[in-house]
Order: structure tokens, then C-alpha cells, then sequence
């Protein structure tokens, strides 16, 4: 079997999953996701020990400190897996939902219910949670998935994608509800984009190059964000110290994904204050800036920003700063440089901060909080099957809910239109 006939085999199999999967109970599908959080409890050793051969050859290849990090299952990350399996548990089941009813003149009740979207194919990189993630969110909503992650991931993935598939099976599921691509070929990916008699939806994470790929080859809709150049702006009127902490935060608690901030932007009523007491402490966690003519007035150790800085999204420990005339040139720059990801403002007016959350058009927008907030657990979705930043069906991160359509619902007694 070729890989073109294999990626189609795993099709159809998600295909008969689905409609198995869309009319599960919920408490069968719960029992299901316990199954896998018990399988996952039980073999972590087992994980750790694929998870290892993944980072020993990353290292080989040279993988960067971030995408290492990104790679890596240890014990807190595993328990944040498993935990995140069962927060989807806990979570209402949007399957079924009925909602935005009415009744109509001539008698007519009309209603949209939830449904499952079908089979959703996730193209992704680096994180092996996302593995995990992806499969409870998608069983969760009724969905069959097929995954196709990096190949610096695939002993990761492979051992996560059997455990589960198997832990769904014993509790009396398809077993093809969650299937993996069990190979690293680049072709793969070319034959699951054009699959659109049998997957619904395609959901690409990683870097831009990947999803540019994906939605320029695809047959299928995409849900995606090709990038998180996300900003803090500091307001003449912010508490300094909150905003110190805010942004620190947002750049060095993990850099390496696509919530962290990239741009500090900063009102120069309060740059000469507030920059010498940030720019050190950033510099000793070992970030790298650069920065306007400004800020180097400023901090003349921080390195000349050129323009690609302000469009780049660093994924590491970089971070690019700017001086600007208060919030008019703060949302001027947003909007010309930023990627609709997550953009926050520190500032003690509220008048402002109204004006900031109306003017900023990102699909997640913070008010004294750090970007690294803008994430699925962290809104109370449970473990998240990614960030959009389209305008339709999806946007921001994205929960169960976003994993179902709706179909109208129409009940009559013998109505006859005239």
C-alpha cells in the first residue's frame, strides 16, 4: 500500500468512526477519555522513553533550545496532559445543544441543534501534546481525527496515538476514532489535503511555512493562524510595577510558542522610567532586544531594530521594542505589524482600555493581563484544538464548541407553504 492509498485507508476508517462517534452518548464518550487518562497514567515511563529517542535525535539535528522545549514530555507536562483529558470530562457536552429557537406565525418551531463537524485531519509540529489534546477535544465533540504530526515528534506520537486508540476501543468506541499517520513522509500531507470526500475540516499548527502549505494546497476548509506576533503596550498611566511583571511574563515564561509576546511597546511619557528598570531583567534571563532609536537613546546595549523585526515572529528569547506617542501610535502599530493573535495594554484608565479592546482587532485582547493567558485551559475550554485568527466559524482559541456545527431543526404539523 502506497502512502497515497494508506492516508485514504485512514479516511474511510474515520469516515465509519464518525458516524459511529456522532451518535454516541456523552457517557460514552467520557468513559472513553477516562479510558485514555488511565492509559497514558499507567505507561508514562513507556512515553517518556519514546519522548527521549525524539529529543536525542533533535538534538542531533540541531533543533533550536525552543523547539526542544517544545518537544520535551516530562512528568509535569504528561500530568498536564492527563489532567486536560479529564477537564474535557467535566466539560458540557455541545453535542445536541438546541438553541436560537423560535416559533413562527404559522406554528412552526424552529431551532438549531449542535452537531458534530465529522472527520477533522490536524496537521501539525513539534508539541506531542497536542497529540493528546487534539484527540480529547475532538472524541469529546463527536469527531473521528486524523493526526499528522512532525517528524521530530513520531516516537512521541506514535506511542500517544496507540495508547489512545486502544484505551477508546476497550471502551467500546472505534478504535479509528483517533488515528495517526504512521509515517514522516511529506507526502502524506499532499494526500490528506486533497481527501475532501472524507475529511471535513483541516486544522494546521506550527510555523507559518507549514501553514501557508496547507491552505495554498488544500481541498478541504482550513481553520488557522499563520503567526503569533503578539504585543504589550505600556500606557502613560499603567502601574509600572504590574507592567514590568506583565511583560516579562508574556516574553520569558515559555517563549517558544505563539501566545508570547514578540513587541513591547511602550508610552515614551513613561519610557525613561520604566525601560531601564524592565531591560535589565529581561537581558538577564537571557533575552536579546532590540529596539527603536528611542529605546536606544534609552539603553544603548540594545540592538538596532530593523523592519522585519517588527513583522517577525521570534519563537525564542528575542524581543523587539519601541517608544511610541502614546496609545494612537501603540494601535497604529498593532495594526500594521501585529497578526490578530493576542495583544494586551497595561494601563490604570479604564477609558483607555475601552478604547484599546475596540480599536485592536486580534482575536484575543488583554487588559492588564500577560498574552500568555491566550489559550484554551486557560478560558475555561479545557485543552484547546488551536488559535484561530479567522473571522469565521472560529476565532481565538478554540474549544469543544468550535469543533461542532449546527443544523436547523424544523417542526411543524402539516404546514404547507403558500
Amino acid at each position: 500500500m502506497n502512502i497515497k492509498e494508506l492516508v485514504r485507508e485512514m479516511g474511510v476508517q474515520a469516515r465509519k468512526a464518525a458516524v459511529r462517534l456522532a451518535r454516541a452518548t456523552t457517557e460514552e464518550k467520557n468513559k472513553s477519555l477516562e479510558a485514555v487518562a488511565s492509559a497514558l497514567e499507567k505507561n508514562i515511563k513507556l512515553i517518556q522513553a519514546e519522548n527521549e529517542k525524539d529529543l536525542r535525535q533533535g538534538e542531533q539535528d540541531g533543533l533550536s533550545g525552543a523547539l526542544l522545549d517544545r518537544l520535551r514530555l516530562d512528568d509535569k507536562r504528561i500530568e498536564s496532559m492527563i489532567d486536560g483529558v479529564r477537564d474535557v470530562v467535566r466539560l458540557e457536552d455541545p453535542v445536541g445543544k438546541i438553541y436560537d429557537e423560535r416559533v413562527r406565525p404559522n406554528g412552526l418551531r424552529i431551532y438549531r441543534m449542535r452537531t458534530p463537524i465529522g472527520v477533522i485531519g490536524i496537521i501539525y509540529e513539534s508539541r506531542p501534546n497536542v497529540t493528546v489534546d487534539a484527540s480529547a477535544l475532538t472524541l469529546k465533540s463527536g469527531n473521528a481525527v486524523i493526526l499528522r504530526g512532525g517528524s521530530e515528534a513520531i516516537n512521541s506520537n506514535l506511542v500517544l496515538a496507540r495508547l489512545m486508540s486502544g484505551a477508546i476501543e476497550s471502551a467500546g468506541l472505534p478504535a479509528a476514532s483517533v488515528q495517526l499517520v504512521p509515517t514522516t513522509d511529506r507526502e502524506a500531507v499532499g494526500a490528506m489535503l486533497k481527501l475532501d470526500d472524507l475529511i471535513d475540516l483541516i486544522i494546521p499548527r506550527g510555523g507559518e511555512a507549514l501553514i501557508r502549505r496547507v491552505v495554498e494546497n488544500s481541498t478541504i476548509p482550513v481553520i488557522k493562524h499563520y503567526n503569533g506576533i503578539c504585543h504589550v503596550y505600556v500606557d502613560r498611566e499603567a502601574d509600572l510595577a504590574m507592567a514590568g511583571k506583565i511583560a516579562f511574563n508574556a516574553k520569558v515564561q515559555r517563549p517558544g510558542v505563539c501566545n508570547a509576546a514578540e513587541t513591547l511597546l511602550v508610552d515614551r511619557a513613561v519610557a525613561g522610567k520604566f525601560l531601564p528598570e524592565i531591560l535589565p531583567r529581561l537581558r538577564k534571563a537571557g533575552v536579546r532586544l532590540v529596539g527603536c532609536e528611542r529605546t536606544r537613546a534609552i539603553d544603548p546595549a540594545v540592538g538596532e531594530a530593523t523592519e522585519q523585526d517588527w513583522k517577525t515572529e521570534y519563537l525564542d528569547l528575542v524581543l523587539s521594542v519601541r517608544v511610541v506617542d502614546g496609545l494612537e501610535e501603540a494601535v497604529e502599530h498593532i495594526e500594521r505589524y501585529g497578526s490578530r493573535h493576542t495583544d494586551a495594554i497595561v494601563t490604570g484608565n479604564e477609558e483607555k482600555a475601552r478604547e484599546f479592546v475596540k480599536r485592536v482587532d486580534s482575536s484575543s485582547v488583554m487588559v492588564n493581563a500577560s498574552t500568555r493567558f491566550s489559550d484554551g485551559a486557560q478560558y475555561g475550554l479545557g485543552a484547546e484544538i488551536g488559535i484561530s485568527t479567522d473571522k469565521l466559524h472560529a476565532r481565538g482559541p478554540m474549544g469543544l464548541e468550535e469543533l461542532t456545527t449546527y443544523k436547523w431543526v424544523v417542526l411543524g404539523n402539516g404546514q404547507l407553504r403558500e
